[in-house]
């Protein structure tokens, strides 16, 4: 699930939670809603986790020596 998946389930989530008052029967719209938001909240942070690695500003890509490339004999 990619970021903007999880953004659009907790928006889904949150509209039905607290923003809709119209009922099914047989189901709890807010409760479907606190489930959306549930999982788009975990899908966002198992996003974040697995996009975190090859982010450049968390450090030098691999295989990239800290040191000058040009060295002198």
């Amino acid at each position: 699930m990619g970021i903007g998946t999880s953004i659009f389930l907790i928006a889904v989530g949150a509209i039905l939670r607290w923003a809709v008052s119209w009922s099914l029967s047989g189901v709890s719209l807010q409760t479907v809603g606190l489930i959306l938001l549930i999982v788009g909240v975990l899908g966002l942070i198992i996003s974040l986790v697995f996009l975190a690695p090859w982010s450049e500003r968390w450090g030098p890509r691999r295989g990239t020596s800290p040191r000058d490339p040009y060295v002198q004999p």
